[in-house]
């Protein structure tokens, strides 16, 4: 049975219902990894707290932290009952996903290949995992990362991004597909801003083991 790994944004996430369900067939198990960065946006300014990006990441301090768990736990549970009986809600730091921590960002960190044992017995009783991204700290991290982290630790054969965004734009037009190195260069050379750093790290990080990753329905790994 083939495995695939599936980020969900979350300006998509109760519309991707259908989608997510039309790939958990009896041959393709699917874990779902969703954020909420504009719930917790909203809500960081009604709390007034700060709301700062450094590269795409959240700084993110002890009280912002309650707010990212908060939202994130709305969303998951929206997303679950979207999706309907095999939905089940997981929390990453309460299954075991690691990370190290990230420099300058508060309680972030980087998204280290895990394979929890708690999405491993959901996968084995016909159920689809749908994952909050927070790391054991706890610490929050990426979405993007958590997916392509898990991704990799479970052994995915592909791992999918699905926002509402057209996909990677380069010199002004979307690129239907990229080399590594040249996805690579991208990022190193600090030609790209915003939530498609992390979103295209995230594609690339499993690519030396050969796993595609694709953003929206547009592969930027090749």
């Amino acid at each position: 049975m083939s495995r695939l790994a599936l980020k969900i944004g979350v300006a998509v996430a109760e519309a991707a219902a259908g989608a997510i369900l039309d790939l958990a067939t009896d041959c393709c198990e699917v874990v779902v990894v969703h954020g909420a960065g504009p719930q917790i946006s909203r809500e960081l300014e009604r709390r007034g707290l700060p709301v700062e990006f450094v590269a795409g990441r959240r700084v993110t301090s002890s009280e912002a932290l309650e707010v990212v768990r908060d939202s994130f736990a709305a969303v998951n549970e929206a997303l679950c009952a979207a999706i309907g009986p095999r939905a089940i809600g997981l929390f990453g730091d309460e299954i075991g996903l690691k990370a190290t921590p990230a420099d300058g960002l508060g309680l972030v960190g980087h998204a280290l290949p895990s394979r929890p044992p708690a999405i491993e017995s959901a996968l084995e009783l016909g159920l689809i995992p749908v994952v909050a991204p927070l790391a054991e700290g706890p610490l929050n991290v990426n979405a993007d990362e958590a997916a392509a982290a898990l991704a990799v630790g479970l052994g995915a054969e592909r791992i999918l991004f699905h926002t509402d965004v057209a996909g990677l734009f380069v010199e002004g037009a979307v690129v239907a597909s990229i080399a590594v190195d040249e996805a690579d260069r991208l990022l190193d050379d600090g030609e790209l801003e915003g939530g498609i750093v992390p979103r295209l790290g995230g594609a690339v990080a499993p690519a030396p083991g050969g796993l595609p990753g694709e953003v929206g329905a547009r592969a930027v790994v090749a």
